[in-house]
C-alpha cells in the first residue's frame, strides 16, 4: 500500500495529512497504528485525511484518527493544519474563510497568514450528556473520586469531551499517574481528554493535555479552548487568553455563554512522503 502525505504539526501537536479528496479514506485500526509509530512509522499524534463534503455545504470533509486508530470527533490544532494545506493546494484564499465539515460537524477556517490560522470552534457545550459525562445535573465544578483521590474538575465538550483541572504546578509529577487515570474514568463513557491548567492572570494559562487515544501531546487546540471556556464560565478570565502549552502558544477568543469561540494559533509543515507500509 502506498500513501503519500504531509507531515505538519500545529505547536508541537503532529499529524499526517492524506488526500483523500477522491473517495473516503479506508484505513483500519492497525494500519493506523503503525503509520503512527515514532520509530518504524511516519510518527504522528492525530492522522487527518481530506475528503469530498458530506453535509453538501461545506467545501471540504476531513476525518481524524487517533494515534492508536480510534476516531476522534474534533481536534483544534488539526483544523488549522487541514486549512493551512488546503491554502497551499490552490484551494482556500489566503485570508478567505471557509466552511469545512469536521466529524462533529463544520467549522470555519480562516488563514490569516503563513503562520497563522482562525478557526471558529462553535459554542462551548457544557450539558452532561452531551459531553457525554455521568452527571446528575450541569455546574461550574464537579468532584472526581480517581483511585481514591478527590478532584474538582470542570467538564465541556468543544467537538470532543474534555475535563479540565485547575493546578498551582504543571510539574507536580502527581499529574503523570492522574492525567491517564481521569482520561479513562467511568463517568466518561467515552474517554476524556484531561487539561490540567494554571492560571497566571486573567488574560494568560499555562497548559498539559492528555488525549484519549494519543496520550500526552505537546499541544492539544480543543483543549485550551476547553481550559478557556471552563476558566471563562465561572468567570475567573477574560474574553481573550494566552494558552501556553509545551509545544506553543494559542491565542482563544470567547465572549461567553450564546457566543462562539474562536481559536488563532500556527500550522506549520514538515515534509512531504510516501507510507510504503504492507
Amino acid at each position: 500500500m502506498s500513501l503519500r502525505f504531509s507531515k505538519m504539526h500545529g505547536a508541537g501537536n503532529d499529524f499526517a495529512v492524506i488526500d483523500s479528496r477522491d473517495g473516503v479514506l479506508a484505513l483500519n485500526p492497525a494500519i493506523i497504528r503503525a503509520m503512527a509509530d515514532r520509530h518504524t512509522g511516519i510518527g504522528f499524534d492525530q492522522l487527518l485525511s481530506v475528503e469530498p463534503a458530506r453535509d453538501g455545504v461545506s467545501a471540504f470533509y476531513y476525518g481524524i484518527w487517533n494515534a492508536d486508530g480510534s476516531p476522534s470527533g474534533q481536534c483544534g490544532n488539526g483544523v488549522r493544519c487541514v486549512a493551512a494545506w488546503l491554502q497551499r493546494a490552490g484551494l482556500l484564499a489566503m485570508r478567505e474563510t471557509v466552511q469545512i465539515e469536521s466529524p462533529s460537524g463544520p467549522v470555519a477556517v480562516r488563514v490569516v497568514d503563513a503562520q497563522r490560522v482562525t478557526v471558529d470552534m462553535g459554542e462551548p457545550i457544557f450539558e452532561p450528556a452531551r459531553i457525554p459525562f455521568h452527571a446528575a445535573s450541569a455546574g461550574e465544578r464537579y468532584p472526581l473520586d480517581v483511585d481514591g483521590q478527590l478532584l474538582e474538575i470542570g467538564s465541556v465538550s468543544m467537538g470532543n469531551p474534555h475535563a479540565v483541572v485547575v493546578v498551582d504546578d504543571l510539574q507536580a509529577p502527581m499529574l503523570e499517574r492522574l492525567g491517564p487515570a481521569v482520561t479513562r474514568h467511568v463517568r466518561f463513557p467515552e474517554g476524556v481528554n484531561t487539561g490540567f491548567v494554571q492560571k497566571l492572570s486573567p488574560r494568560h494559562l499555562r497548559l498539559r493535555v492528555h488525549e484519549r487515544g494519543s496520550g500526552w501531546t505537546l499541544a492539544c487546540g480543543t483543549g485550551a479552548c476547553a481550559a478557556m471556556a471552563v476558566l471563562r464560565h465561572r468567570g475567573d478570565v477574560d474574553a481573550q487568553v494566552q494558552v501556553d502549552l509545551p509545544g506553543g502558544t494559542l491565542q482563544i477568543d470567547w465572549a461567553g455563554p450564546g457566543e462562539r469561540l474562536w481559536m488563532t494559533g500556527p500550522a506549520t509543515f514538515v515534509y512531504e512522503g510516501e507510507w510504503l507500509g504492507d
